[in-house]
């Protein structure tokens, strides 16, 4: 870690796996520029028009039915201007200053942190099973209640990510659905809620472009005198294939012209909105978020972005999305590898299971793109925590089961750093041990200073029966019990002063 970076919250450093070989990285751009200069994308917003007319492309209005919309199409070295000033390190702040995350394009230094906006909160508790063959024998499981997404349950979840060692970020990831909640206030009442109950970077899209301004200045008040905002915005302006909305487009300007990081998103369903195959679900998908990131800069030169990769496969027999496949890990692997071709930080995507309660395959399938994606050096990935059927069940249980499993990736993906002096004093070990004064475990407290000695698995059984639920539940039960980090009183007061639509209940003991 150099100098700058260890004044930043710690991030997992990689040595990157490139999927692709640099021809056929040169390939995907060379066939995005294409797509972007040829086919273009449709645009719904007369503003986004414009502004993509004066910067230099081509646009021409269409109709489509009553709707009247403006296909906009990108020369290449147009694009080559967008992208030259796109920032390639963006700092996000958070209450805590020790929180602040920093990515560098150039570094492949890797963050973990929620995602979605889930529509179902699953509570668990621990409840004793007696087995009808003999009385005898007893069992600790876990019983799952649904629940709708609340206010409530975003406080909940935001303050367990706080206490989670591997969690760096949080995205706002409860659809909340309160009968007091509608479009004016939703925005201000999700970041305060997110902010109140958690010290780390708060991340999320924003519903009511008129909220905007009253986010801002919540943060403004919550950051005090730091130089960078706890917050930062998702806006996804594409639907794919290659459709700009308008209401989406507007924010990417707005946000962009605030100069507060923002990602640009995609997410094409490959066999549905995309193609299938890596190599066309890259063609489009870097070509949609390039078209954002180009109205971003055409909005405000050097307006910091992410490049926002949330590529997903079709399941065959349903035509939702599926996680819980190697072509999740490959398009964003992919992706990684494009957005460092481009020399911006990346957003990518990991972590989700397919099933809809905690278990193997939950496990299996998370671990697997958790090792995969970070092992490409994804600067920033989200849906990593408690995500279940796909992204529409969000189960706190899992979520801390899931921060045991990204220890153990981490573990994986540590780079060797041995250096000369390193090899000598093993030399020194060997040879005191073979000499017969002692075990070669004395020298362990060392190299676990270093950073180089494993830990087991958190949630390890001592016996024969499968404790990992029941420790889990036990340590979420006290995470969520603690609410000692939260925003200060006075810092609520002058919240709640100066920010309108906020619900009491937020704060409510």
């Amino acid at each position: 870690m150099g100098e700058q970076e260890s004044q930043y919250r710690r991030a997992l450093h990689v040595e990157p796996v490139e999927r692709f070989a640099p021809a056929q990285v040169e390939g995907i751009h060379a066939a995005s520029m294409k797509l972007l200069a040829e086919t273009g994308l449709q645009c719904e917003g007369k503003k986004a028009a414009e502004m993509y007319r004066d910067a230099g492309c081509r646009v021409d209005e269409i109709q489509k039915g009553k709707q009247k919309l403006w296909r906009v199409r990108f020369p290449e070295k147009l694009m080559d201007k967008a992208l030259s000033t796109v920032p390639s390190e963006v700092i996000l702040g958070a209450r805590d200053p020790q929180n602040t995350l920093y990515l560098n394009a150039k570094v492949p230094a890797v963050y973990f942190g929620t995602g979605s906006e889930a529509n179902i909160y699953l509570r668990s508790r621990i409840d004793e099973f007696v087995s009808v063959a003999d009385s005898e024998k007893r069992l600790q499981y876990p019983v799952f209640e649904e629940e709708t997404g609340s206010l409530a349950a975003l406080c909940a979840s935001a303050r367990l990510i706080d206490h989670l060692e591997h969690a760096d970020f949080f995205i706002r990831n409860i659809n909340i659905q309160d009968d007091e909640i509608d479009s004016t206030n939703k925005d201000v009442n999700v970041y305060f809620a997110s902010l109140l109950n958690t010290a780390k970077h708060v991340q999320g899209g924003i519903t009511d472009l008129e909220a905007l301004p009253k986010v801002i200045s919540l943060a403004k008040i919550v950051a005090g005198g730091e130089p960078h905002l706890p917050l930062s915005f998702i806006v996804c302006p594409i639907r794919s294939p290659l459709f700009m909305f308008n209401e989406s487009s507007q924010k990417v300007i707005a946000i962009a012209r605030e100069m507060i990081p923002m990602v640009i998103s995609s997410s094409p369903q490959g066999g549905v909105t995309a193609p299938i195959q890596e190599e066309g679900m890259l063609i489009e998908i870097n070509a949609e978020i390039l078209a954002g990131i180009a109205l971003a800069q055409f909005a405000k030169p050097g307006a910091p972005v992410l490049y926002g990769s949330v590529p997903v496969r079709a399941r065959f027999d349903t035509l939702e999305d599926c996680y819980g496949t190697a072509e999740f890990a490959h398009y964003a692997m992919g992706c990684v590898q494009m957005a460092r071709y481009y020399n911006i930080p990346c957003y990518s995507s990991a972590g989700v299971g397919d099933v809809k309660r905690p278990g193997i395959q939950a496990m299996v399938e998370k671990m697997y793109s958790y090792k995969e994606v970070a092992s490409a050096g994804a600067h920033y990935i989200h849906y990593a925590f408690g995500l279940l059927d796909g992204t529409n069940i969000f189960s706190p249980l899992q979520a801390v089961l899931d921060n045991a499993t990204i220890a153990l990736a981490k573990d994986m993906l540590r780079v060797s750093s041995f250096e000369e002096a390193d090899i000598e004093a093993a030399l020194k070990e060997i040879d005191k041990t073979a000499e017969g004064s002692g075990m070669f475990a004395r020298g362990i407290r060392k190299q676990i200073r270093r950073n180089v000695v494993s830990s087991t698995y958190e949630f390890i059984s001592k016996g024969e029966e499968d404790q990992v639920f029941e420790q889990a539940q036990a340590k979420l039960d006290a995470y969520l019990a603690d609410d000692s980090n939260i925003l200060s009183d006075e810092i609520i007061e002058k919240v709640y002063q100066e920010i309108p639509g906020l619900l009491d209940k937020i704060v409510a003991r």
